[in-house]
């Protein structure tokens, strides 16, 4: 198995940094000030894949995902709208884990919150502290002083004259490049050094720490870091620098980085006014659909997002689930060996999807042709559904059900009076009603329903 690691910019042999058959794997998430948008949804999805992967390929995975519920951007929301940091945070973490469910992206063993997390965030910069490696600006706060860590900049690759304009350049601070651990604030936590709350660089490689107790000798703290590559700098570069000076430790083994995604070729951000919100995409496509899209594309490339190219993938996921719906209420035998080999032997190669994906089709076109030839050979139907099941698992698609799948975007309302009419209809057909059955299958059609009269009753999908 290979992975791109993004430090030595190169696919790199995996193997685990600690224990043979552990994957300790902590995945940087949202700041929660406002709905998710596509570059969570990417995010999410790409890492959710990596997770699914490695249990398939026998590895015991321990999976983090943080939430950022105090930053700058949230204490803005709480002066322009009068709400409480909690009710902000609590609202936009429930619309994000439902977000989630929607697109299937599975639970993250631990769900730490910065807020939450104070002590273990005060411990660590006092470790900084006794390491000689924070120092503390008077009326200020509390700051990493970059220019102890030799290796600083090695994860970017960045040079000291080439740095974004988002490192912090106050005139008080030892070092141009160096950040904030801890900012001074009367309104939140007590700390030795002063009350306060954390910087945002200071709170993961806390979290990283108490989740996964790296043990004194180990060079590496956690087998991945993940996240979007807008956090490569300084987020992620600034983590690795106060792993290194607190514990003497390198914080991951490999870091993997996924694309931005775009809006009409242009880069999605909120300042350019172009931030598409999931929520937003949930009302075009279902969740599953939407995953399916942003899966469809390597995760390290750009995403550029088109309502159209949403739609083609949901045309795409359509035909899967037409063969799930032609295996309806078969049972699964054993998973065809050389199919699920060459679906793990792509995405073993640094998450290949577009070859994974690929395998899929062809299965699934070889099942529609081998059914067509022979209906009834219930071997051949047992397989393809464990093939089905097998990539459920995998891609993290088929979680619905096949009959429901067609009826998507329909209102329950019309979904009442469609099952009413097909009540009807059944009473009519049992009263040998014919020309009244007939006529309210006619009343369905102009409704936008075909109906399918099946051995166990009757099916609609929307047309």
């Amino acid at each position: 198995m290979k992975i791109y690691d993004s430090s030595h910019k190169e696919k790199l042999d995996f193997i685990p940094a600690n224990e043979p058959n552990t994957v300790n794997i902590y995945v940087c998430g949202p700041t929660v000030y406002d709905d998710a948008h596509l570059g969570h949804a990417r995010s999410s999805i790409s890492f959710d894949l990596l997770r699914r992967m490695l249990c398939e390929l026998g590895f015991s995975v321990k999976f983090a995902r943080n939430y950022t519920d105090i930053d700058d951007k949230i204490l803005h929301k709480m002066t322009t709208t009068g709400k409480s940091l909690e009710q902000i945070t609590e609202h936009y973490i429930a619309s994000f884990e439902a977000d989630m469910k929607a697109m299937n992206v599975l639970e993250p063993d631990f769900k730490p919150k910065a807020t939450e997390s104070i002590a273990d965030i005060i411990a660590y910069i006092k470790k900084l502290e006794a390491n000689g490696a924070a120092y503390i600006v008077e009326g200020d706060g509390v700051y990493f002083d970059t220019s102890l860590d030799d290796e600083y900049l090695s994860l970017s690759g960045r040079k000291d004259e080439n740095l974004q304009a988002r490192v912090e350049r106050e005139a008080h601070k030892k070092n141009e490049k160096d950040f904030a651990l801890w900012k001074f604030d009367e309104n939140y936590y007590d700390a030795p050094f002063g009350k306060g709350r954390p910087g945002w660089h200071s709170e993961c490689v806390a979290m990283i720490y108490r989740i996964f107790k790296p043990k004194e000798g180990q060079k590496y703290q956690i087998d991945i870091h993940c996240g979007g590559s807008d956090l490569i700098f300084p987020h992620h570069e600034n983590e690795a620098a106060q792993c290194r000076c607190a514990c003497k430790q390198n914080l991951a083994k490999y870091w993997m980085h996924n694309g931005f995604v775009q809006i009409n070729n242009e880069k999605m951000s909120k300042s350019l006014g172009n931030s598409f919100f999931i929520k937003d995409a949930l009302e075009i496509a279902p969740g599953e659909a939407l995953r399916f899209y942003l899966l469809s594309t390597h995760y390290r490339a750009n995403f550029n997002y088109s309502i159209d190219d949403l739609s083609a993938s949901k045309k795409r996921l359509d035909k899967i689930y037409r063969l799930k719906k032609r295996l309806s209420g078969v049972a699964a035998s054993e998973v065809n060996a050389s199919f699920k080999q060459g679906i793990l032997d792509f995405l073993s190669d640094d998450l290949n999807i577009s070859g994974a994906l690929a395998t899929l089709d062809e299965m699934i076109n070889d099942a529609n042709a081998a059914l067509d030839s022979s209906p009834k050979d219930k071997a051949l139907k047992a397989q393809t559904v464990a093939n089905l099941e097998f990539a459920r698992r995998v891609f993290g698609i088929l979680e619905n059900d096949e009959n429901e799948w067609f009826q998507w975007g329909v209102s329950d309302t019309l979904k009442e009076r469609i099952n009413s009419l097909i009540a009807a209809r059944q009473t009519a057909k049992k009263d040998k009603n014919f020309e009244l059955a007939d006529s309210i299958r006619s009343e369905l059609s102009e409704l936008g329903v075909e109906l399918m009269d099946t051995p166990v009753g009757t099916v609609w999908e929307k047309i």
